[in-house]
């Protein structure tokens, strides 16, 4: 099957790691996917990407569109591209009640399918006919890996534990200043803080190993991500019940839950912190294995041509 991922092209290191991944498990399927990056921010880049993506698309046929992030499906509707896939985050449903407006009157005139990250998504965005499927994880990747090593390859103290936070503390919606507050609760030097600021993909299960727990504050998410692949890696995690976290982490050991309450956060790490037992995280979500989602969407592919 001929493939083309639509996306923004706008990180620091190009396409989103979450969405090329997701193209390589298809690929591992004996499938041929073909990126297309939306390139500029704001109006005007989108407005212009529409014109490259249909030039683009008189040179190539292709038998499924899938755009990832709902301006990028905008961008394909307008540009002629058929038939679409669309998949929808959590920043298309949760961030603004005017884009959850234009995204309905597009699913009706243009997306042929429409996949969700989680539940609360669904029901949050009214798609009542979305499809709910989480992105898959790479367990070649993420995995379990020796603390030491770890720690060598992020550069840590190896004498002090770590607490990451699980995103990078510019983004507003992650709600670094919850997670400041509960650290400056715990008062102890021998505890650190860490960030999740412009690293590589490929060294992400460094940073999941070298820490002792992982710390999400977010105000609101789909299926994150992070989350998911620091639980491949055993991870002890403290997160506030968002998106499809319960689901993931609600009944794992050595995993927690709270609520947007910085001494409850607090409390939680320093119980986590105070355990020196991994989780068995990686057996309970099995499920998300990126070979998995995959043949998901290879199904949801098919349904769509036929």
């Amino acid at each position: 099957m001929n493939i083309l991922f639509v996306s923004s092209g706008n990180s620091k290191n190009g396409i989103s790691p979450l969405i090329k991944n997701q193209g390589e498990s298809l690929i591992k399927l004996h499938h041929n996917v073909t990126f297309f990056t939306i390139k500029g921010k704001g109006f005007k880049g989108y407005f212009k990407s529409i014109f490259e993506l249909r030039r683009f698309l008189k040179k190539q046929k292709f038998d499924i569109i899938h755009a990832h992030y709902s301006l990028s499906g905008m961008v394909a509707s307008l540009a002629g591209a058929k038939p679409i896939v669309i998949s929808l985050m959590g920043s298309d449903v949760k961030a603004s009640p005017v884009l959850k407006y234009i995204i309905r009157i597009f699913s009706l005139l243009f997306w042929k399918q429409i996949i969700v990250k989680s539940r609360d998504m669904k029901e949050d965005s009214g798609l009542n006919k979305a499809y709910i499927i989480p992105n898959g994880v790479d367990f070649n990747k993420f995995k379990p890996i020796k603390r030491s090593d770890a720690i060598n390859e992020t550069g840590w103290d190896p004498n002090k534990k770590h607490i990451l936070f699980a995103a990078n503390p510019d983004r507003p919606e992650k709600n670094f200043k919850l997670a400041k507050e509960a650290f400056n609760l715990i008062k102890n030097d021998a505890i650190q803080l860490q960030k999740l600021i412009d690293i590589p993909n490929k060294k992400m299960p460094y940073y999941f190993n070298a820490a002792d727990v992982i710390l999400l504050t977010s105000l609101w998410e789909g299926s994150p991500n992070v989350i998911k692949e620091a639980i491949a890696c055993n991870c002890k995690i403290i997160a506030v019940d968002v998106g499809d976290i319960r689901e993931l982490i609600g009944n794992t050991k050595g995993c927690h839950i709270t609520n947007f309450d910085a001494s409850q956060i607090a409390n939680k790490l320093l119980l986590s912190l105070n355990s020196e037992q991994k989780t068995n995280g990686r057996d309970t979500i099995r499920h998300l294995d990126s070979v998995t989602i995959a043949n998901k969407l290879t199904n949801i592919y098919k349904s769509t041509i036929s």
